[in-house]
């Protein structure tokens, strides 16, 4: 007589229990990786933003302005993600930096530490560190 055998072996189970676990911890690791990133734009917006005060600010004054002057003193960036300062202030130049604050301190790309982001403008040269953080 033939044996009939139904349903799955415990080893079978335990295998794909392991593949299961796997693919969810990749999963979850390179949805924090894009989270991450999606919260740079938090930054990035920030310092855009605080430019063309700087702007505004240059049209009717001899100089650039300070984070008080330009932004109202605010130093945190709209989600909370990244402090943002103004230095090296003079009437040709100034230097916006945004640094990360809590679990965006993990912030990399392409094994490019992107926790600080910085904008400067400099007699009308406009650099943007590091390179490979912001968007092209």
């Amino acid at each position: 007589m033939k044996k009939l055998t139904n349903g799955f072996t415990l080893i079978e189970l335990m295998i794909t229990c392991a593949i299961i676990g796997i693919l969810m911890l990749i999963a979850i690791t390179l949805y924090t990786s894009q989270v991450r990133k999606g919260r740079r734009t938090d930054a990035l917006n920030t310092l855009f933003s605080i430019s063309l005060a700087e702007e505004r600010y240059r049209s009717n004054n001899t100089t650039y302005g300070t984070l008080a002057q330009v932004w109202g003193g605010v130093t945190t960036s709209p989600g909370g993600f990244y402090t943002v300062s103004i230095s090296n202030i003079s009437a040709t130049a100034y230097t916006l930096t945004a640094v990360a604050q809590g679990d965006q301190t993990n912030d990399t790309d392409s094994g490019t530490n992107c926790t600080t982001l910085t904008l400067g403008l400099s007699a009308g040269t406009i650099t943007k560190t590091p390179a490979n953080c912001w968007p092209s």
